[in-house]
Parts: structure tokens; sequence; C-alpha cells
């Protein structure tokens, strides 16, 4: 699934290419905004909250109106130019097709959530969501607050929940316990969650304003070297040489994500 980061640099992308157009004709696969009609909105900016995209129109019939989606596992949007189309094969996913009037289109497809609601109720979309670094608004300390809610929570289960600090998924998870030191079954209230926050902070920020960085935590964005634990089970740890493990997700169980870890380097709990 892609995170916080990805969302908010395909966000740049979709502005930087889409942003003020006219459409000048809209198709919604989706039964239920299947009579949906964006001809004549001006998209003026897609903003972001965690790992969800707001689409924002100016549609002189219907005022503010915003399109929210969300990737999941196999969602994505493409900006196509102009006389540009869509592989056959790529027809039958497609969910949104938005064309405008300088002759691009985007697609929007294999997208598990697609709503479409005035701007001025937007908030209920992402008001379930913990505050993120990524975005103006980002509050520091009610992220702590939050983080620190349920005391015996693993903090890799707690760092996981988008309730309580949006953006965080497995990569950056795993990246972040392991460079703070910490086993990811170990309750979040044995944990320095500030000195988290503000690595995590820090790692996600890097992320989006450094060109080539993007998810490199080692330093080094060569293939295969980028990460210090995620992907690697079975290899040696790039610090101490101890095996890195892995643990299997189980499905349907957000407690139970895969999870990479180095046993020497990050002391505490087992998965058992």
């Amino acid at each position: 699934m892609p995170e916080g980061d990805t969302v908010f640099l395909l966000a740049r992308r979709l502005n930087d290419r889409l942003r003020g157009q006219l459409v000048q004709r809209s198709d919604f696969r989706v039964p239920r905004h299947a009579t949906a009609d964006l001809r004549g909105a001006t998209l003026l900016a897609t903003d972001t909250h965690g790992k969800h995209l707001l689409t924002r129109f100016d549609d002189p019939r219907s005022g503010p109106l915003t399109l929210h989606t969300h990737l999941r596992m196999d969602g994505s949007w493409t900006v196509l130019g102009p006389g540009k189309r869509l592989p056959r094969r790529l027809l039958p996913d497609v969910r949104i097709l938005l064309d405008f009037a300088d002759g691009r289109s985007a697609a929007g497809l294999k997208l598990p959530v697609v709503e479409l609601v005035k701007t001025a109720d937007e908030g209920r979309l992402t008001a379930h969501l913990g505050p993120d670094p990524l975005r103006d608004d980002w509050d520091r300390d009610l992220a702590i607050a939050r983080l620190t809610a349920d005391a015996d929570r693993p903090v890799s289960a707690t760092l996981l929940d988008q309730t309580r600090m949006a953006g965080l998924g497995n990569l950056w998870v795993n990246e972040v316990c392991y460079l703070r030191g910490i086993s990811p079954w170990t309750p979040i209230r044995n944990v320095d969650v500030p000195a988290l926050v503000d690595l995590a902070t820090r790692l996600l920020r890097f992320s989006v304003s450094t060109p080539g960085a993007t998810q490199v935590t080692t330093g080094d964005p060569r293939p295969g070297n980028s990460h210090w634990v995620s992907g690697r089970a079975g290899r040696p740890c790039r610090r101490c040489g101890t095996r890195i493990e892995v643990v299997a997700e189980v499905s349907g169980d957000p407690e139970r994500r895969r999870t990479w870890w180095c046993p020497r380097c990050q002391p505490g709990p087992g998965p058992g």
C-alpha cells in the first residue's frame, strides 16, 4: 500500500499537471456516482491527509466539490497528454476518467474508494484521521497524545493506526523502530514517543523534499541498499551482522502486519 509520502508526491504531480484545468467531460464508473457530471468545473488542487487524496473542484452549477480517493493496495492515478489514450487492457480498471479542455485526461484505476462530496462536507471524510506531518496543520502534541492513549498497545501497531498519526505505513514503521532500537512489539508506554514522532516526521519530510531520496532511510539510494530492515529477511543487519527476521502478515488483522526487525539491534518482546 502506498504510504503518506508517496501519496503526497502523487498529489504534487497531479497539481503540477492539472491545477487550474477545466473539465470538459467526466465519467464516473462507480455505482454511487454513475450520474455525476463535473463538466465545466475547474480543478483547483489536490491535497492529502495521510494516505487520502482530496481533489477539489470549483463547479459553477454545484458549488465547490471534493473528490475523495484512496489507493489502498492496487489503485493509481495517471495523467495522459493530448491525443493519448489508455491501453485497451486497462479500460476495465478505470473508475474515474476526466477529460480536460487542453486535451489532457486523468484516469483513476482500481480505486477502492471514490466519493464526491460538497467541499463544505469534506471534513467528515478525514475527521477520524490523526495529525499528518506533511500537512500545514500538523499538530505534534496531538499526535503524541493520541499515540500514548493506549499504553499497552505494541508500538508498531500504534504507529500504523491512522487515527493516531496519519501517513505512516508498514515500511516507515519498520524502519523507524529499527532506527530507534525498539522491538516492534514493545508496549508504547515503554517508548520515548516524542523522539519517535520527531524521527518519523523528519524521515517523511526528507522523503518528499529530497530528489532521489524517496523512502531512502540508509542514505544509499541504490537498489537493495535503501532500507535497514524492510524487505531484508534473512540478510545480515547492516550494523551488527545479525540475521534480519520477519513475521508474515495475518490477513484481516491490522495488529499483525508483516514485520522485519533485527533481534540484536532491537531488543525486547518478540512476536509471540
